[in-house]
């Protein structure tokens, strides 16, 4: 667990379960949250959290969640706030608040703990808005937009539904495994199918089979980069043709990356602004408020920071990165 700050509340962050997560990158995380916190003004730090998860069955993984939360409980609260990350949901935050004995010590549990679970898709929203907002400000009509989003578990899968109810594209959806791509667009009810069966996403029959390499060149309007961290790295960068880049994920590339791609004209949307409808949800789930309560929240937090970002980067002509850190870091300071 790495508690980056708690100028103007106690960090908030989730549990991140992967089998290589790592202390350099829960640090990364962890500095990401403190600066998302800022702009969508909570009162939150800056936290993160990362179990090294082989994968097993769900009793061996309740014990390391449990396990967790017992070393960690001195800090609980008053310093940390856990939520749900990669591989972890409403089950570990009920687990987690059930082994420490208060509700209060994670978000994103399930409804009947008094939750807001992950699972209505608050953060898939934000970043559905967060693409519409950026669409609008480069001149591009959200309707038949193409679309290409990397990951299709929480946030990719909610940000496709919104996205295509809105009257978008989504022409490409890619796994760890493999890609897929439809130029007439995919629909969600098939790809769900495929990935609730446990299988790679290339099996989906209503898309053609092109791989990881391919995805991230397609020349499409928007690219949601919705998985794990670094999936735009030296090897895919200058193959990149997305004309917006809306960063579900958090740090789905490094800064000199993002840097770089803005110099080659993209226009990005940083994850600290675009994925930041998770922990709005769990602001409004320690409020108490009510699931339409949370979902107009998002709507006008991620709204506002991306017209705020975009247009200070525009007229200042810089990064939307160094933009969205001068405003946080007014904030905290």
């Amino acid at each position: 667990m790495v508690i980056d700050n708690t100028k103007l509340g106690p960090g908030k962050g989730g549990i991140r379960m992967t089998p290589d997560v790592s202390e350099e990158e829960i640090f990364r995380l962890a500095r990401a949250m403190t600066f998302k916190n800022a702009l969508a003004d909570l009162p939150f730090g800056g936290a993160k959290a990362g179990i090294v998860w082989p994968g097993g069955s769900d009793a061996l993984k309740k014990k390391f969640v449990q396990s967790f939360a017992r070393l960690i409980k001195p800090f609980l609260i008053s310093k940390y706030i856990a939520g749900p990350d990669v591989a972890s949901s409403e089950k570990e935050m009920k687990w987690f608040v059930e082994e420490v004995g208060n509700k209060k010590a994670a978000t994103g549990k399930p409804k009947n703990l008094g939750g807001l679970p992950h699972e209505l898709g608050s953060t898939g929203f934000g970043v559905a808005e967060a693409v519409m907002t950026a669409a609008k400000i480069k001149g591009i009509g959200i309707k038949d937009a193409s679309v290409a989003i990397d990951g299709f578990g929480n946030v990719g899968s909610f940000a496709f539904r919104f996205l295509k109810n809105a009257g978008a594209k989504i022409v490409a959806v890619a796994d760890r495994h493999g890609a897929i791509f439809n130029k007439n667009g995919l629909s969600e009810t098939d790809v769900r199918k495929v990935k609730s069966c446990g299988k790679s996403i290339e099996e989906c029959k209503r898309g053609h089979p092109i791989s990881r390499k391919k995805f991230f060149s397609l020349a499409v309007d928007v690219l949601i980069p919705a998985s794990v961290t670094d999936v735009i790295n030296d090897s895919n960068k200058k193959s990149v043709r997305a004309k917006i880049i809306v960063e579900g994920a958090n740090i789905p590339m490094r800064e000199n990356i993002e840097e770089e791609l803005w110099r080659r004209g993209t226009m990005i949307v940083p994850d600290i602004i675009a994925n930041a409808g998770g922990v709005i949800s769990s602001y409004s789930e320690y409020k108490g408020y009510s699931a339409e309560k949370m979902f107009g929240l998002v709507k006008e937090k991620v709204n506002k920071s991306v017209n705020a970002v975009l247009k200070m980067a525009s007229e200042r002509k810089i990064s939307s990165r160094k933009a969205a850190m001068e405003i946080a870091l007014k904030k905290l300071l």
